[in-house]
């Protein structure tokens, strides 16, 4: 694991907290637009110790399968992101295709 900075992490929530409610960005996603591509595990890292009041339910993998390191695992997940009014299939997978957030470029 490479190790990322304070600079980066502070990318990552400002990433996250723009996330609307409704939409879904991947973890890939999140660590694009906060300035490393190739750190999608380590913004999952950072969301297992982040701040509680960012809205990390908004957070999906690449297929839109929810976090089983998610406060509730899976459940938890798919009863936060329901309470948006996100519909969770049984697989604990949303329409990524349809809930997918794609922001305009983010400045580092």
């Amino acid at each position: 694991m490479m190790r990322v900075d304070a600079e980066f992490r502070e990318r990552v929530y400002r990433v996250v907290g723009s996330i609307p409610k409704g939409k879904v960005m991947t973890y890939g996603q999140v660590a694009a637009q906060a300035g490393a591509a190739w750190a999608a595990w380590e913004v999952g890292q950072i969301a297992n110790r982040g701040p509680s009041e960012l809205p990390w339910q908004r957070v999906v993998n690449k297929t839109g399968g929810l976090a089983r390191g998610y406060p509730g695992g899976f459940s938890g997940h798919k009863k936060d992101l329901e309470a948006e009014g996100v519909v969770v299939g049984d697989d604990y997978r949303v329409d990524i295709e349809k809930l997918l957030y794609r922001p305009p470029s983010v400045e580092h």
